[in-house]
């Protein structure tokens, strides 16, 4: 099961590279030429009707001599997407918007197009193709040409949207959201759930410098168990890994560590120079909260794409506190994994807004409304979060807003933080 769970986060990051999917389309094209060269092999000619040669070349030929330029049109018009959403948004949703199904798509089948109509030109030409094989062809190029022109039109409408700052956000969005529902279900990731804590152990140490983006809790217990002891995660998904920090304790209770492979633990944890979505819900927070803060710079100055942001985590924050009905039963037993801080997740998500959108009483506000939403919930950490921060946020809302009366409406709407009897050092509290 080690194994398996590899492979399939290596699968998932090839997924993401931008070749793969035009090169299957473009071995899928060639295998598609012999399929119709198959046909001949089956004597169906008293079956079809009899092809012109010239008109199946005719229509490769002006495949062939579009189908290039088309694939290079649309890689401009991607490049000059992704740099708009880059510019516009923030670097860190570039993963996400390289991933766009629909764009990969089209470019593979474009790509596709042209390599199955050089092939296909080149094998008629040279008379490869009986009446059968030649009458297949030209069904398979009347077939590529409607996809090539559904995907094409589907196409143009995602690339109009591709770069703006809304379709960022909703890529950022349901990414997190994705991999909220994920986490919820194994907040361990198979492992016992723990509270963070300082451990008595023996510290494993990461061999390179970069985040952690995976952590193979299959093989951390396979270890254990041959060497009787227990694991003690001490670094989660999104952690930066440095020559001082921990990613996880062995404890044991005589025995000494000193003939145990270490190394072996050290390589469950999958070392990265970027952080991912996938496994990280204080990723997409993190992203969600520089797209807000960009909207809210002076060059920018657009409080309304906060706001809407502030409406995009406030959803996010009422799926995390949900209860979880499909919740998964620990599977290792030897490894111990701690909860992701709800705390921590604020400030990933409204801290920077709270800073830099404090002389916006919009803004002000709607973090307040935010806020006081988000105390409602259930959950009591969450409630202490929502308190801490709107303090926080009408401190810093108190400095910056020079209008009296806008200061008035920012404090009636923190007012449920003042009564709240949660956490009464919850400013200070980490």
């Amino acid at each position: 099961m080690a194994v398996i769970d590899r492979l399939k986060f290596i699968s998932r990051r090839l997924g993401e590279r931008l070749w793969l999917r035009p090169l299957v389309f473009c071995m899928l094209s060639i295998a598609a030429v012999f399929i119709a060269k198959a046909a001949d092999s089956m004597n169906l000619e008293w079956s079809i009707p009899s092809v012109n040669t010239e008109s199946v070349e005719a229509l490769l030929a002006i495949m062939a001599a579009s189908m290039l330029v088309i694939a290079t049109f649309a890689v401009g018009s991607m490049i000059s997407a992704y740099a708009s959403a880059s510019t516009s948004a923030t670097p860190r949703s570039f993963t996400l918007i390289i991933a766009d199904d629909v764009s990969k798509n089209a470019l593979s089948i474009f790509i596709g197009s042209f390599i199955f109509s050089i092939f296909a030109l080149t094998a008629a030409k040279n008379d490869i193709f009986r009446e059968s094989g030649l009458a297949a062809l030209f069904v398979l190029t009347v077939l590529v040409f409607g996809v090539v022109i559904i995907t094409f039109v589907r196409w143009v409408d995602t690339i109009a949207r591709l770069g703006r700052v809304g379709a960022s956000v909703e890529k950022v969005e349901a990414a997190t959201t994705a991999a909220m529902k994920r986490h919820r279900k194994a907040p361990a990731f198979g492992g016992i759930p723990t509270e963070p804590r300082h451990t008595q152990g023996t510290a494993v140490y990461a061999a390179t410098v970069g985040y952690l983006q995976h952590i193979d809790i299959e093989t951390l217990q396979a270890w254990a168990e041959t060497a009787n002891v227990r694991i003690v995660v001490a670094a989660l998904p999104g952690t930066f890994a440095e020559p001082g920090r921990a990613l996880a304790y062995v404890a044991h209770d005589a025995a000494s560590t000193a003939e145990l492979d270490l190394k072996a633990v050290a390589d469950a944890f999958v070392i990265g120079t970027e952080r991912l979505f996938e496994e990280d819900p204080r990723f997409g927070l993190v992203t969600l909260s520089e797209i807000a803060d960009r909207a809210l710079s002076s060059g920018v100055n657009d409080p309304g794409t906060a706001i809407t942001i502030i409406g995009t985590l406030v959803r996010l924050f009422v799926l995390w506190a949900e209860p979880t009905e499909d919740l998964q039963a620990p599977k290792c037993d030897r490894v111990e994994v701690p909860l992701l801080s709800t705390r921590d997740m604020f400030d990933d998500a409204f801290t920077a807004m709270a800073r830099d959108g404090a002389g916006t009483v919009e803004v002000m506000l709607r973090l307040q409304k935010a806020f006081k939403a988000l105390s409602c919930l259930g959950d009591s950490a969450m409630r202490e979060a929502a308190v801490a921060h709107s303090r926080m946020a009408l401190a810093r809302a108190e400095k910056k807003l020079e209008l009296p009366e806008d200061l008035a409406l920012v404090r009636e709407a923190a007012a449920f933080s003042s009564t709240n009897t949660h956490m009464d050092d919850a400013i200070t509290a980490k």
